[in-house]
Formats: structure tokens, sequence, C-alpha cells
């Protein structure tokens, strides 16, 4: 039992750390917070991680009832989930962004913590479906506690990067943040591989 559930926390961690697309998230907390002073953007990332766990949370038990309702199958959400999420890996992987985030920065910041901040910088269309797939694909108690510790552990990691987000830029330059998030795009694009072919290996399986 806690083999499977150290085994799913820290491959759930990895999972959501790359599926939240860290570097991209800091580039545009830097575009979207330039300026304010420390203590707003303290509260602006805690209130955006916040939102963002709470969709993710839904997210996450709400796949088998969304299946059911629509009358699809887990394999056939795989398919579709995993395109969209490999569409989002080859817009990181060629421009640094994901393809439905872009020209962010010029909208109203009244109050951008949630959105666009945890919508849909952090949590967008393709993540929101592989939060979908995942939570339905974990059954078990020990697998379902790693995987809501690992969104949690993921969210955490995102706020100490945007804490230290001023430090990065200094440190790495908006180029070095800029292949950071391609590379994180490479990775994104294995594991939307990954979830495609699960869904047609299975979907073949069941016909």
């Amino acid at each position: 039992m806690l083999e499977t559930f150290f085994s799913t926390f820290i491959s759930s961690t990895i999972r959501f750390l790359f599926l939240l697309a860290p570097f991209f998230v800091v580039t545009m907390f830097l575009a979207l917070t330039r300026g304010l002073p420390a203590a707003e953007k303290a509260s602006i990332i805690r209130r955006a991680c916040i939102s963002a766990f709470v969709l993710g949370l839904v997210l996450f038990f709400a796949g088998p009832l969304l299946f059911s309702a629509v009358g699809i199958t887990l394999n056939s959400f795989r398919i579709g989930a995993g395109t969209l999420l490999f569409l989002t890996a080859i817009s990181l992987v060629t421009s640094g962004t994901r393809n439905h985030a872009t020209g962010l920065p010029e909208e109203d910041r009244d109050d951008i913590a949630v959105v666009p901040l945890a919508i849909p910088v952090m949590i967008g269309p393709a993540t929101i479906g592989a939060i979908l797939v995942y939570g339905a694909e974990l059954k078990t108690v020990p697998e379902v506690t790693g995987g809501l510790l690992g969104l949690v552990s993921g969210l955490l990691i995102l706020a100490v990067l945007l804490r230290l987000s001023g430090y990065l830029e200094r440190a790495l330059g908006k180029t070095g943040l800029n292949i950071l998030s391609k590379i994180s795009g490479l990775i994104l694009s294995a594991m939307a591989a990954e979830i495609v072919l699960t869904g047609i290996a299975g979907f073949i399986a069941t016909t």
C-alpha cells in the first residue's frame, strides 16, 4: 500500500508540475506583475495557486461522472485530451508559450490572480483534459491520495518558483526562461503521446 502511495505521489508530482508548464507561468507572471510591490505579488501567487488547486480538485474527481453523463469512454477521452495536450506542447516547444494564452499581459490587470493567471495560464484547456484523465485512472485509496498530494506538491513547487521569479529572471534572463519552457514542452509532448497511445491501445483491446 505504501509503495503504491509513494510511487503514485512521485509520478503525480512530476506529471502535474509539467502540466502546469512552470517556466511559462513564471514568464507570464513576470509580465503581468511588472512594477507591483512584493506584498501584492505574494498575494497574487497565493490566490492563484489556491484557485488552481480548487479547480484541479474538482476536475480530479469529475472525470468518471463527466464521462458517464456524456456517454464517452475513458479511452476516447484519453485520445482527445492527449491530442490537445500535444498541441500545447508543440506551442511551448516552438514559441515557448501556450497556444491559448498569448497576449495576456495586455489584458485588464485589476485582478489577475484567478483570470488570467490561474485560468488559463496555469490550468488551460489541455491541462483540464489531462487532469480529468489522470483522476479517472486512479482507483484505489492509496492512488487517489498520492495523486491529490502530487497535485498539491506540484502547485507548491510552482508557488516557490513564482516567489523566486525575480531571481530567476536575473539569473537566467528571458532567453533562459524561454529555453526552459521549450524543454518542458518537449517533456509534455512525451506525456501527451503516452496518453494518446494508452487510449488507442485500450480502445483496440475493447473492440
